[in-house]
């Protein structure tokens, strides 16, 4: 047995040595991505993404154009990349509001809102990119893959979202109506709300209203999702 376990040593020697060049590998590739999504973001934040080209960002990033096809089909692709760390932050935020044990509906519908200020803060230039993505036909032009990969982090918030809903309706708190519709009507108005001071200030630095105003409508559609008393 000594001699059958000398022989098998220098063949775990291979598979180990073979695991970790190809660990390098996937952590070299991961490296360069990020490399690259860094300087896309630096392109498309200084030129917009109309002006903005893939050779322009190879050279941000200090490689090639042909190495930045190896990671993304195109320039859409690339800049609809941008969104799933934002994507991943607000689903992150909205369960842990929604598995807040300590607060009731209402309290979770506040402590809500203030999580959806918190991801506008956390990246505002690429959350107004991905509300403008949503609404274009950039989104045509994506792998299969990445497409399937923002809808489900997409619908996962809103998803998350609505059960907050479920619940105070369920409670009697929040008026008896579809969640997933109420769902999709904050988001609206969260995003349109966004998009709409993003404008006015971009025609008019003076114009910096973004919070005062999602004040009100998070107070307005607060008044208007509670349950009207019959009392």
């Amino acid at each position: 047995m000594f001699i059958i376990s000398l022989s098998i040593q220098p063949l775990l020697t291979c598979k180990f040595y073979i695991m970790g060049i190809k660990e390098r590998k996937q952590r070299e590739r991961e490296r360069r991505r990020q490399q690259i999504i860094v300087a896309a973001k630096r392109v498309f934040t200084e030129k917009g993404f109309n002006r903005a080209t893939i050779e322009e960002i190879a050279r941000n990033a200090e490689l090639s154009p042909g190495t930045l096809y190896l990671y993304f089909k195109n320039k859409e692709e690339l800049y609809a990349s941008l969104s799933l760390r934002i994507l991943q932050y607000l689903a992150i935020r909205v369960e842990h509001v929604k598995n807040e044990a300590n607060l009731g509906p209402r309290d979770k519908l506040d402590a809500l809102m203030n999580a959806m200020y918190d991801v506008y803060e956390f990246d505002p230039l690429i959350l107004i990119n991905m509300f403008h993505l949503q609404s274009s036909e950039t989104l045509k032009n994506l792998s299969p893959v990445l497409l399937d990969e923002l809808n489900e982090l997409t619908r996962k918030s809103i998803g998350t979202i609505a059960a907050l809903f479920e619940d105070g309706i369920k409670k009697d708190i929040f008026s008896d109506q579809h969640p997933m519709a109420l769902a999709d009507i904050f988001w609206s108005m969260f995003s349109g709300v966004v998009l709409l001071e993003t404008n006015k200030h971009a025609l008019n630095e003076d114009k910096n209203f973004l919070k005062e105003t999602l004040e009100i409508a998070f107070e307005i559609f607060s008044k208007g999702v509670a349950r009207k008393s019959t009392g």
